[in-house]
């Protein structure tokens, strides 16, 4: 199988994987949704949440993925398995003892951290005091994603992608239990969402430890931390992590400063903006995760091997197919924005308000999906060559460009200026990011990505047309019908995604063909190569 076929491959996997744990964190969402709608109790959670969040992305999923998986292929390529499974050792005991202690420093600090991320609950000391609790109970994930995060590196440089994909299904099955079977009884239910949260967290770490111990890995204790802090793959991996913490979190630090313009607008605010980002999420998680994550290891083999005529290659083949699945699911979400939300969450306390509030930042939200995933594979072809201080830098301009719009358009656009600026900043980061790596290895075949964006944008636009005849319906307005709603909405999906389809076909769209000749090949015809 060639390497393109072998990426897609990956990713195929990798996204299906990552679709069945998308549903159930909607279902999760929607439970919530229920349970707490666009409350005091709602934004409490978020706010808490977003800490260990922002922080598993800065030192878990993230910077992880990407300064240890070349370390570790270039281990395994040059000084053998067993170097290789003595560095994946060395690694899992200083992230149990390093972010440990920050899990630690987290708890007893949780009221310092919550006045930094959400000043406007001060003027509330009982929503104050909640956010400090939940906090506290919740910042344990912050380790135990951090070592799934590491187990999962470990599998992929294997070519292992399916468990550690589906690991995260397992935090919100979790999570839907726990609020289901705890939330009565605690005096304050959204401590049981908290509770949820740290449990789902450790059963991610322990769903993928089979697969990881099947596969060769095993974890021995060493007591000499001299022998760890020297060991010189982990010197190098921290060299890379520091730079790349900022660089691949960048979407996530635009998020935390939203939650602190957003604790300064009306009650509900976050709320809004947690839901709708959750629904870009979805492509974003299924698609731009996933190919970044499936790219990495091969693009970091033809940089170990100094092959950079593969690596363009590979590339420019990874980020016009991501492209062209991506964009037709950014017009999509923008063209179903409120069937979408009201249908996923308008019941219980989240009422018709609550709904388009959310359709309204989901819009500016939905803008970016194109640039936010595009910022990952180009932040992997950086990392796979081991550069992580071009993308830091870059990352700083795109957060300076997120306050700066953010500042501007709060005032006159309330919760959905800070979408917009959220987007406007990953456009911005996207385009210099892919500038600086174009002019590094002398051309990426941008013309034929810009060529392939161009028939992709058209073919989502008709599809998008098509799709704004649904929104318009009565039954948008409304509560409950639910299983009525999702069958129009679901069959309305469907049609626009054979819009597209024929769309892309007309249009000629090379992506089309590779992925008709790859279905093709699965089912014994001819396909493509």
């Amino acid at each position: 199988m060639s390497s393109k076929g072998k990426i897609a491959k990956a990713a195929g996997v990798m996204s299906a994987a990552t679709f069945i744990s998308r549903v159930l964190g909607y279902i999760k969402d929607m439970i919530l949704a229920g349970f707490f709608g666009a409350s005091s109790s709602a934004d409490v959670f978020f706010v808490a949440f977003r800490i260990p969040n922002l922080l598993r992305e800065l030192f878990a999923e993230g910077s992880m993925s990407s300064a240890f998986v070349p370390v570790l292929t270039e281990y395994r390529n040059k000084q053998g398995e067993e170097e290789a499974n003595r560095l994946v050792n060395v690694t899992f005991i200083f992230i149990v003892v390093f972010v440990g202690i920050i899990c630690l420093l987290g708890i007893l600090f949780a009221p310092q951290i919550v006045t930094l991320i959400a000043p406007g609950f001060l003027k509330d000391p009982a929503k104050f005091e909640n956010s400090v609790l939940l906090t506290r109970i919740m910042f344990p994930f912050l380790l135990c994603t951090s070592l799934a995060a590491l187990v999962m590196g470990a599998l992929n440089t294997k070519k292992i992608f399916f468990i550690p994909a589906l690991a995260p299904a397992l935090l919100n099955i979790v999570t839907i239990v726990c609020v289901v079977a705890l939330s009565s009884k605690f005096a304050n239910p959204i401590i049981s969402v908290a509770v949820g949260v740290t449990a789902g967290g450790l059963v991610q770490v322990l769903f993928q430890i089979p697969s990881f111990v099947k596969s060769g890995y095993r974890i021995r204790w060493i007591a000499s931390f001299r022998e760890i802090f020297n060991h010189p793959g982990l010197k190098k991996i921290g060299t890379l992590i520091i730079p790349s913490t900022a660089g691949m979190a960048v979407s996530q630090i635009n998020i935390f400063v939203s939650t602190i313009l957003a604790s300064y607008l009306v009650t509900g605010s976050i709320t809004y903006l947690y839901y709708s980002m959750r629904l870009i999420q979805f492509p974003i998680g299924i698609f731009g995760v996933a190919m970044s994550m499936a790219v990495l290891p091969a693009l970091s083999e033809h940089a170990v091997n100094g092959d950079f005529v593969k690596l363009k290659d590979d590339f420019s083949f990874a980020l016009r197919l991501l492209f062209f699945i991506t964009v037709p699911a950014m017009a999509g979400l923008i063209a179903l924005k409120l069937p979408i939300v009201n249908t996923l969450f308008q019941r219980g306390l989240f009422g018709h308000e609550a709904t388009v509030g959310t359709s309204e930042a989901l819009m500016f939200y939905a803008l970016g999906i194109w640039a936010i995933v595009g910022v990952r594979v180009v932040t992997a072809a950086f990392y796979s060559m081991q550069d992580t201080k071009t993308p830091v830098k870059i990352a700083a301009a795109g957060m300076a460009i997120n306050i700066g719009f953010s500042l501007v358009l709060m005032g006159p656009m309330k919760h959905s200026g800070l979408a917009l600026a959220n987007s406007i900043a990953a456009c911005c980061n996207f385009l210099l990011l892919f500038y600086f790596l174009r002019k590094r290895l002398g051309g990426v075949g941008t013309k034929r990505i810009a060529v392939s964006f161009s028939k992709t944008l058209m073919a989502s636009a008709v599809m998008a047309a098509i799709g704004l005849s649904v929104s318009g319906s009565d039954i948008w307005t409304t509560s409950g019908s639910g299983m009525q709603k999702a069958f129009y909405l679901g069959g309305s999906i469907v049609f626009c995604l054979g819009v597209f389809g024929i769309s892309a076909y007309l249009l000629k769209c090379d992506e089309m063909f590779f992925i008709t000749g790859k279905i093709k090949d699965k089912f014994g015809g001819k396909g493509c190569s």
